[in-house]
């Protein structure tokens, strides 16, 4: 079994996957829901996903949890999380209890005429923008996201910028989140993030902070290398860049990822994998059940492993 693969190179390693005690993340993807459709999407997110979102009752215990778990952050993701009904809501409830929130924002939602007020009301809640930009070339985030997107992605951190993101202030912190173009490894280092600032500076836009995020042989990027005849090749350049070094900081060993339906996952990836963390939902878990629990692994967890680490907070070891 190709779990048991990993497994292998974990003790191989010295290394054991299991849950820590204190909960970092509480993340809740708010459903599929979103206003594009990028071919490396590993959620498969797009326009006609609405069904997906997560009803009432889940946000409600949801909103519970968060006092049972204590949770260090809040994150909210999709799809585009603005897009569901109640993401204000449970915005204003993780910052009445002191909680940072962390908004995983596409920018380009930011364009849409329903949302214009949107920049000003996350920066009055101090919440944290983590905006996915594939590239700070025109031609390279184009490829992923579609034409026209990149100029939509400027003006939507034009807008946050406007509001005080990415000055330096540290409670309207903005993160940009990149990925690698196609079936290559992501890698950043000071020089590369030296770079994005002097390219994207040149269209007045600033930032507090760029983390990468490896393409997951998920969903459509999944797909896209099936088509290719590139998906054994991908999975092989994986394997080959386990680092050992980046097992301690994995999300999974301190994220709860909660689907729309309130099923529980070590984290994003295994929920799109339908790979659930048994024994309870988001209406019952409590921090003694998670803690020490083994964690659920693939194929896919190479991509967590590979060269510097990959997580939802960026890489997990140092750069060289």
């Amino acid at each position: 079994m190709v779990a048991s693969t990993f497994h292998i190179r974990l003790a191989a390693a010295g290394q054991r996957l299991e849950r820590t005690q204190a909960l970092r993340a509480l993340q809740l993807n708010l459903g599929r829901l979103c206003n594009m459709r990028c071919s490396h999407c590993h959620v498969g997110a797009g326009p006609d996903q609405g069904a997906t979102q997560m009803p009432d009752a889940v946000v409600a215990q949801c909103i519970t949890a968060m006092d049972r778990l204590q949770p260090r952050c809040v994150d909210l993701t999709g799809g585009a999380p603005e897009m569901h009904r109640r993401f204000r809501e449970l915005v204003r409830a993780a910052r009445s209890r002191n909680i940072p929130v962390i908004d995983r924002c596409n920018l380009t939602i930011l364009l849409v005429p329903s949302y214009r007020d949107l920049p000003q009301w996350l920066a009055d809640h101090q919440v944290e923008v983590v905006a996915s930009l594939p590239h700070w070339s025109r031609e390279i985030s184009d490829r992923q996201r579609g034409d026209g997107s990149w100029e939509q992605s400027l003006e939507g951190l034009h807008r946050l910028r406007a509001v005080g993101y990415g000055t330096g202030d540290p409670q309207r912190q903005l993160t940009l989140m990149t990925n690698p173009d196609g079936d290559r490894l992501q890698l950043l280092c000071s020089k590369i993030t030296d770079q994005w600032r002097q390219e994207l500076a040149k269209h007045g836009v600033t930032f507090d902070r760029l983390i990468g995020l490896t393409n997951m042989p998920i969903a459509r990027f999944r797909d896209w290398l099936v088509e290719t005849g590139r998906l054994e090749r991908y999975q092989q350049v994986l394997e080959n860049a386990f680092n050992p070094c980046a097992v301690r900081g994995l999300m999974c060993r301190d994220t709860l990822s909660v689907a729309p339906n309130g099923q529980l996952y070590d984290c994003d990836f295994n929920q799109m994998l339908d790979m659930p963390l048994a024994g309870h939902t988001i209406a019952d878990v409590t921090p003694e059940s998670l803690a020490g629990r083994s964690i659920r692994t693939g194929s896919h967890c190479f991509g967590c492993t590979a060269g510097q680490g990959s997580s939802c907070a960026g890489a997990t070891v140092a750069a060289p």
